[in-house]
């Protein structure tokens, strides 16, 4: 008579009956399998269940895990590809699938695990350990990966809402040219004011910017005759301090929109022009920014960081509790949305220089704060603001490319010009401008740029976020002291007439008795910041 053991030489495993093991071991062996189908999902399948499914879900786990190493080194030492990839919106689509089915397939895996596990043949007091352990791991993953898929669906129906769909375009003698305004129809206003307006000239191969600040006063902008506005102002947007240039936007809106047929924004497009007739560059694209939308974009990454040099007026509750001017002494402060506004902004007793020095630390402070850990821990808040504050008719579908060169533009300084002073001398430069000097000037410095690119070392990895800047720009006079001076040479804070340090007190007399002069000198040094540590 043939015995059991012949028949069945190979006994089965305890992992498989453990209704073989003792209590002990059933609580480690479902311990096991918990941790293999957290840690290496499909292997308790293997080991202890269903085996064709284990392999399908172990393929798709190592294929995943290959991915993510590929991701890791790409981000090291290759980011490019990476970035192009990330910021593509028929990848985000995948993305957006592969992480949904990837969650619900971890679910199943773990029920069918919780199922393997026998639970029923567990000691009566491991059976709620085991079972809320795997109710938990379940909610975990497949929480996050069920996030991770909501999360690239926002960002890319954020994308898809800020970005135009129109044709790819091409750079012009190796560059990108973009318009970037900083948009006001606040109270008191008539219609939007573009009160700053940049072109971010950037090099096609190196991403290095330079970055042309055209006054909000600059007047008679000049056309070129294949500019629809050329029929309307031949001569240039020439009529006296009613037109300067942030004046056309709305003239162009309201009284020759039918000049841009088809056109999102007229105002926009009109714009594009007068600032190429300006610089004597082709400008390609541009980017409108809401100033009140970018207070919320700075509340929703927690606020913004700056270390200031000087006395900065606002609007605010007086020493004597009455409402008027107050101001920031020199210092570090971590501003709201509204309060890095108005920081930004402030020109009263100083000037647009002043101001727009203030308005670059607050970019800069920023790029710094804007790292992986405030995108994912406020993630739906900043993709929110985004869509608020930002119009664009860059086309949606060069993101990627767009991505790719402001990392790039990391490992290149900025290279910024003023058209007018202290950049072109004379304090009525942007009344009378001479425009020959300023494309002979904006060549130079493009020419100078590129060639300090060329021989600059690797590219970097940091992004930066081009249009979300925003900066209202200079008018006519120039600060005492050079914007961008590091805080180890900055000049001590300005003091009262006896040398006493300056007091809310003192600045609250000096307003109210109409002392001008003092008050100037108490925020001559206004102009220096840093962002904050």
């Amino acid at each position: 008579m043939t015995s059991p053991s012949q028949l069945d030489p190979t006994p089965p495993s305890p992992v498989r009956t453990p209704e073989r093991l003792s209590a002990p071991d059933r609580t480690k062996r479902a311990l096991m399998l918990l941790g293999l189908t957290l840690v290496l999902p499909g292997a308790a399948q293997v080991v202890a269940g269903d085996r064709r499914l284990g392999r399908l879900a172990l393929r798709v786990t190592l294929t995943v895990w290959a991915l993510l190493v590929l991701g890791v080194l790409l981000a090291l030492f290759f980011n490019r590809p990476l970035l192009w990839l990330a910021s593509n919106t028929v990848v985000q689509l995948v993305a957006v699938v592969v992480l949904a089915a990837l969650a619900v397939g971890w679910l199943i895996l773990w029920v069918d695990t919780f199922g393997i596990i026998r639970w029923n043949l567990l000691a009566p007091g491991m059976k709620r350990v085991v079972g809320a352990l795997t109710v938990g791991l379940m909610l975990l993953t497949g929480g996050v990966l069920g996030y991770g898929s909501y999360a690239v669906n926002t960002a890319r129906n954020s994308l898809g809402n800020i970005f135009a769909v129109r044709p790819a375009i091409d750079p012009v003698d190796g560059r990108y040219n973009f318009l970037v305004m900083g948009g006001d129809a606040g109270e008191g206003r008539e219609g939007l004011r573009p009160d700053s307006i940049h072109v971010a000239s950037i090099d096609a191969d190196s991403g290095q910017v330079v970055m042309f600040s055209i006054p909000r006063n600059m007047q008679n902008a000049p056309f070129t005759e294949d500019s629809p506005l050329w029929q309307v102002y031949p001569d240039g947007y020439s009529c006296g301090d009613a037109c300067i240039i942030n004046a056309l936007y709305m003239d162009v809106t309201n009284q020759h929109a039918g000049l841009y047929p088809g056109a999102a924004d007229p105002g926009a497009e009109a714009m594009k022009d007068a600032a190429g007739g300006i610089l004597g560059l082709e400008i390609q694209g541009y980017a409108l920014v809401d100033m009140d939308g970018f207070a919320q974009l700075i509340d929703a990454m927690g606020g913004v960081s700056v270390t200031t040099g000087g006395y900065t007026p606002y609007r605010g509750v007086r020493p004597d509790g009455q409402w008027g001017n107050v101001w920031w002494a020199p210092g570090e402060y971590t501003f709201n949305g509204a309060d890095a506004l108005g920081y930004a902004r402030s020109r009263l007793h100083t000037n647009d220089y002043a101001r727009i020095a203030r308005q670059q630390c607050v970019q800069s402070a920023m790029l710094a704060q804007f790292n992986p850990q405030t995108l994912l821990t406020r993630f739906e808040g900043i993709m929110r603001a985004g869509e608020q504050i930002v119009e664009t008719d860059l086309p949606g579908q060069q993101l990627g490319t767009f991505v790719s060169l402001a990392a790039q533009s990391r490992s290149h300084p900025m290279e910024r010009m003023t058209i007018g002073p202290p950049d072109f001398e004379g304090d009525r430069f942007t009344t009378f401008p001479d425009y020959e000097l300023i494309h002979s000037r904006v060549d130079q410095k493009l020419a100078e740029s590129a060639q300090a690119a060329a021989s600059s070392g690797p590219y970097g990895p940091q992004a930066l976020p081009l249009l979300t800047r925003f900066a209202q720009l200079p008018a006519a006079s120039t600060p005492s002291a050079t914007p961008g001076t590091p805080q180890s040479e900055w000049p001590a804070p300005p003091t009262q007439p006896d040398g006493s340090p300056i007091t809310p007190e003192y600045l609250q007399w000096a307003e109210d008795t109409g002392q001008v002069g003092l008050l100037e000198q108490a925020a001559a040094t206004n102009h220096l910041c840093a962002p904050g540590r």
